[in-house]
């Protein structure tokens, strides 16, 4: 018996990868977002969280740089224990209380205060990088915070050949979020722009 029903065309092969192809693509993106995340997390926690970090029992010079935390206690402190035979205060801006005080007269340690050009880390560290010259010092510890300790380093560094170490004062937790963050962007301004002393 013939009818006039026309047979029904196949829709063709499906548009885009099959769904088991896709599946992998996402099952690859998420193992590339978590090994990225894991690496982020680990980069975080060594440059910012648990800095290499100590001193020898003594130093040519205490360099405290300006910033949030208790640093100036951290830095007399040091200097009270003879670490040392200089210490130098960034006294840098008045937001963080240092901007108009500078260290107690501690009996045989030569106390130097100053305002850095430019009022950065950049500039604090040419400060100590003069003043290590003047003086031919060859150890320096930095009193900071520890988010701050890699930056720190790496900027003293390109201003001072000799050894450079740091100590960090304690700081509210409440701040280290921001810490984290602000360290972050200007560890990768001062490895990417700003690369000189």
């Amino acid at each position: 018996m013939l009818t006039n029903e026309v047979p029904e065309r196949s829709a063709g092969p499906p548009s885009g990868p099959p769904p088991g192809r896709r599946r992998r693509r996402w099952r690859i993106a998420g193992l590339v977002a978590l090994v990225l995340l894991i690496g982020f997390g680990a980069a975080t926690a060594r440059l910012f969280v648990w800095p290499a970090r100590g001193m020898p029992a003594r130093v040519d010079a205490i360099v405290m740089l300006d910033g949030p935390g208790d640093r100036l206690h951290t830095a007399e402190a040091l200097a009270w224990q003879h670490r040392a035979g200089t210490l130098v205060v960034s006294r840098g801006s008045p937001v963080y209380g240092h901007g108009t005080s500078c260290a107690a007269r501690i009996p045989g340690v030569r106390v130097i205060c100053f305002n850095p050009q430019p009022p950065t880390t950049q500039g604090e560290a040419q400060f100590a990088g003069r003043l290590a010259r003047q003086y031919h010092w060859r150890s320096i510890v930095l009193v900071t915070i520890t988010p701050q300790d890699t930056r720190a380093r790496i900027r003293m560094e390109r201003c001072f050949s000799g050894q450079v170490y740091v100590m960090t004062a304690p700081m509210p937790r409440h701040d280290w979020p921001y810490e984290i963050a602000y360290e972050w962007s200007a560890t990768i301004k001062a490895l990417t722009i700003n690369r000189s002393c």
